[in-house]
């Protein structure tokens, strides 16, 4: 009766804890496998950056224009936007009006003595 109980308890720990783990690691490497240039990324990190290019190993992505990094494939935690759905679904944007200046975010405050 014991020998059961170990068994089903070991039976229980792989259908809740073990198979789960496993199907989000594979989703994982399908996700890191599929990466192309022109993909948004973000890293375990936290960096949001887009892919540039994409070797076996290696992903090299650009942080803001002309700075780039290469990193791990394993070190992507997620896909925001890939190249194919944004060129697919992106509508174009309308020019603004030529007539209406452009305003500044920034207020400029200066402190008089």
């Amino acid at each position: 009766m014991p020998l059961l109980l170990i068994v089903l308890l070991f039976g229980v720990m792989y259908f809740m804890m073990i198979r789960p783990q496993q199907k989000r690691r594979r989703e994982a490497q399908a996700m890191q496998a599929a990466l192309g240039p022109g993909d948004e990324i973000v890293t375990i990190g936290g960096l949001h950056a887009t892919v540039v290019a994409a070797d076996d190993e290696v992903v090299t992505v650009e942080l803001s224009p002309g700075v780039t990094a290469r990193y791990a494939r394993p070190a992507i935690a997620r896909v925001i936007k890939s190249e194919s759905a944004t060129t697919a679904e992106e509508p174009v944007a309308a020019e603004p009006a030529a007539d209406e200046p452009a305003q500044s975010p920034i207020v400029e405050t200066r402190k008089n003595d």
